[in-house]
């Protein structure tokens, strides 16, 4: 018992540290055509050091990825099978770098959840999202229980999104909008419940004050929504 209770542990790890290649894993490969029913999560693991997959999951029209070069430095900054890239989903976004997984992550969000809600609330698409960043060599803030360790930014495996810009002109404001009464904090509030089947870390401005005017994504080790 003891012994197939290490081996499922061991499974597991090995999935959720994206050790298991895509020709392995049993849950199919990610694809960026349609919403992931089942396991999204174990395919989008897969391309977390696969470049040759990478290339070929995060191709146009979902977005307009293009590799860049490895880059590891001594205080534990850097990234791996990163890409950037200046649209996502039909949105425009200025990001570089971001790890392939992530990537496909935001792509996926983008596209099979924020377009559908913006269509069905408002009648139009988004058209862009205001990004705050997303590689920063730099500890985990507003949290003193991680204090000391690397957030996932300082690996370029982290998003922070401040809004959202529609086809009319209209923007919509984590900041101004989360805790409103109207439609645009009914969107912000589902745009980021949407969020969680795709990001393992999705962070509101009801984390704590350090998040009070974007979401913070990451495909990290930890697992939360708030």
């Amino acid at each position: 018992m003891l012994l197939l209770l290490i081996l499922f542990v061991a499974v597991a790890g090995a999935y959720w540290f994206g050790l298991v290649p895509q020709r392995l894993s049993p849950f199919g490969a990610v694809t960026l055509d349609e919403r992931p029913s089942l396991f999204a999560d174990a395919k989008l693991s897969t391309l977390r050091f696969d470049s040759d997959l990478c290339r070929k999951v995060l191709t146009e029209p979902h977005i307009d990825a293009s590799p860049i070069p490895d880059r590891l430095e001594d205080n534990n900054c850097g990234w791996v099978n990163a890409v950037r890239f200046t649209h996502s989903g039909g949105a425009q976004i200025g990001a570089d770098p971001l790890t392939c997984e992530m990537a496909a992550a935001l792509t996926l969000w983008v596209e099979h959840e924020v377009q559908p809600l913006a269509q069905e609330m408002f009648g139009q698409a988004v058209v862009r999202l205001g990004d705050m960043g997303t590689y920063d060599c730099r500890n985990i803030v507003g949290n003193p229980f991680w204090k000391g360790l690397r957030s996932q930014h300082a690996a370029a495996n982290a998003i922070d999104i401040s809004g959202f810009t529609f086809a009319d002109g209209r923007s919509i404001s984590v900041l101004r909008d989360w805790k409103g009464k109207g439609k645009e904090a009914e969107f912000l509030h589902e745009a980021h419940r949407r969020s969680c089947r795709y990001f393992r870390v999705a962070l509101s401005p009801n984390f704590n004050a350090a998040h009070a005017n974007h979401f913070h994504f990451d495909r990290g080790l930890m697992w939360t929504c708030r």
